[in-house]
């Protein structure tokens, strides 16, 4: 691994800087869907739909080219992914119906699967001698640190701003041309890498070391994204429809403060170590899905604070523990991978369970299909963190 003077001067931190801004631009749309159906007109199995495309896209990239960037380099795969993030912005802002919104969702997702693996290592990579534990840190906290920035950015502008349903992703595009200057000057952090005209596409491989470690940290992300899943694509609706909150600032804020409170999970990781860390993050994600239940039941705003804190946190110690668990025992070789590996599993939770949130929403209605996704996510949340006390996972860098 290159350890050249500028990587130790911060540069983990500038590509966690990057990292961020291209989540960032994957949640941009969450506080505007209602926007966008009061402008194209459609269903809110629609709006899942349209969330579930852009899971189908991180997933496709993670199963075809997850690993990639361990043969390319990292900065090539992260450049490609930047121009995704720029095309998916210009589709939102010339939209005019349903098909650049897809497309444009599909975009970010293709986006989102090339940075989540070669991005989590790059930063990882790029920390010098000792702090590799904080670029372990920075890594997951840009990914869920940008994921809540986005909506926050966008319900503040499309509230307070012109231009709601366009000036989000100005701003996003400036910010996409800035991270770009400053990751093409990063240097590369892969020994060797091979032309870019020669990588092949490679579905994500599981070394030996790594096979014990990845069931406990792949149901522990399941469950983890499964719960902001929900958080990024029905909450809305469910604030205005059943609640009347209808300010696109404070919807924002709500789903900010989701991924906000995983950060905060994160940092506790070190302390509990990761034997401790997946578990506990099971067990706080099913107090934060009780929290959801009462709030549908109820029609309580306090409690879907409540939930997105506590669900956010049992996310945050969920997924650090488990991306630590898993990047700790892969081969340098293999850690993109790998990592591309367990997120498939991650945006598997987040996509399916919001699926069928969407086809039960026509029948039963918004609240009881939440109660019927909550009710499954309680099960599974529980049965993980029971064999993740019995199947500890102890071999990590946190």
């Amino acid at each position: 691994m290159n350890t050249q003077p500028d990587l130790r001067r911060g540069g983990y931190l500038r590509a966690a800087g990057i990292f961020a801004v291209c989540m960032a631009g994957t949640t941009l749309p969450t506080p505007l869907y209602g926007l966008y159906q009061e402008e194209i007109g459609f269903s809110e199995l629609i709006v899942t739909v349209v969330f579930a495309v852009y899971a189908f896209g991180v997933i496709g990239v993670l199963l075809l080219a997850g690993n990639i960037s361990d043969t390319v380099g990292r900065r090539p795969v992260l450049l490609c992914g930047l121009v995704l993030a720029a095309l998916s912005a210009v589709c939102f802002l010339a939209e005019s119906g349903l098909p650049l919104l897809f497309l444009g969702r599909f975009l970010s997702g293709l986006s989102a699967g090339l940075f989540t693996g070669a991005a989590t290592a790059f930063v990882m990579e790029c920390a010098p001698p000792g702090k590799e534990g904080r670029a372990a840190f920075a890594s997951t906290a840009a990914n869920m640190g940008g994921l809540g920035c986005g909506p926050l950015l966008a319900g503040l502008l499309a509230q307070y701003a012109p231009w709601p349903l366009k000036l989000p992703f100005l701003v996003h595009l400036a910010l996409v041309a800035v991270s770009f200057a400053v990751l093409w000057f990063l240097p590369e952090t892969v020994r060797e890498p091979k032309p870019l005209r020669v990588g092949r596409p490679q579905r994500p491989s599981l070394p030996p070391q790594v096979r014990a470690l990845f069931v406990p940290a792949g149901l522990a992300a399941f469950v983890g994204f499964s719960l902001l899943g929900v958080f990024t694509s029905v909450s809305p609706a469910f604030l205005a429809q059943s609640l009347g909150v209808e300010n696109h600032a404070v919807v924002g804020l709500i789903v900010f403060l989701a991924f906000f409170a995983s950060t905060v999970g994160q940092l506790l990781v070190p302390r509990l170590g990761v034997a401790r860390a997946l578990p506990a993050g099971c067990f706080t994600l099913v107090a934060g899905l009780a929290l959801l239940a009462g709030a549908l039941a109820w029609d309580l705003l306090a409690l879907v604070v409540l939930s997105a804190l506590v669900g956010g946190a049992g996310q945050g110690l969920a997924l650090r523990g488990a991306v630590a668990s898993v990047a700790g025992a892969a081969p340098e070789e293999h850690r993109a991978g790998v990592i591309s590996s367990l997120f498939v599993v991650a945006y598997t939770g987040i996509s399916i369970p919001v699926i069928g949130i969407g086809f039960l929403a026509e029948p039963l209605g918004l609240e009881d299909a939440g109660l019927v996704f909550i009710c499954c996510m309680v099960l599974l949340a529980g049965s993980a963190g029971i064999y993740l006390l019995r199947r500890p996972a102890d071999r990590a860098r946190v």
